[in-house]
């Protein structure tokens, strides 16, 4: 990296808060850039530009790889939350269509089961991040991913 670069860097963590800082450079020395997610690194590259060194700026070639950068992490990331919406919905469509039948598979008391699915629920962690899809079998409930077992009428 070369000492304009390196000025460049500093001064754009210039934008972060005391504590933003220290997390950022302990997560950097752990984990280096693979730990920042989108906004992190957007928030960090527009640092970077407004507090670019006037005298020696940089040029439109680097201006134009670091555009394509941001618009390719973007669309990396739209595509990414894309699949998983895609993945819950086959899930949940999965799971509708096991009404009715006859299941065997590991409990969420991890418990082996056996009956017919009652119904199907949708749960979601505390932030709403992460859903699972969950058949009711009597009184057990299991995950889809759970499901050993598939029986025909």
């Amino acid at each position: 990296m070369s000492a304009a670069s390196q000025v460049t860097s500093t001064s754009a963590a210039a934008g972060f808060s005391s504590s933003e800082k220290s997390s950022q450079i302990s997560d950097s020395a752990n984990e280096g850039y693979n730990s920042l997610d989108v906004d992190s690194f957007l928030q960090l590259l527009i640092n970077e530009l407004q507090n670019q060194d006037p005298l020696d700026p940089v040029d439109n070639a680097q201006m134009v790889q670091q555009i394509a950068q941001i618009r390719e992490i973007g669309a990396t990331d739209e595509l990414t939350n894309t699949l998983s919406d895609l993945s819950n919905s086959q899930q949940l469509v999965t799971a509708s269509g096991l009404i009715g039948r006859t299941v065997t598979g590991l409990a969420d008391d991890q418990t082996n089961t056996t009956g017919e699915v009652d119904k199907i629920t949708v749960e979601t962690n505390d932030d709403n991040q992460t859903r699972s899809v969950k058949v009711h079998v009597g009184q057990k409930t299991m995950a889809i991913e759970n499901i050993r077992q598939i029986q025909t009428e």
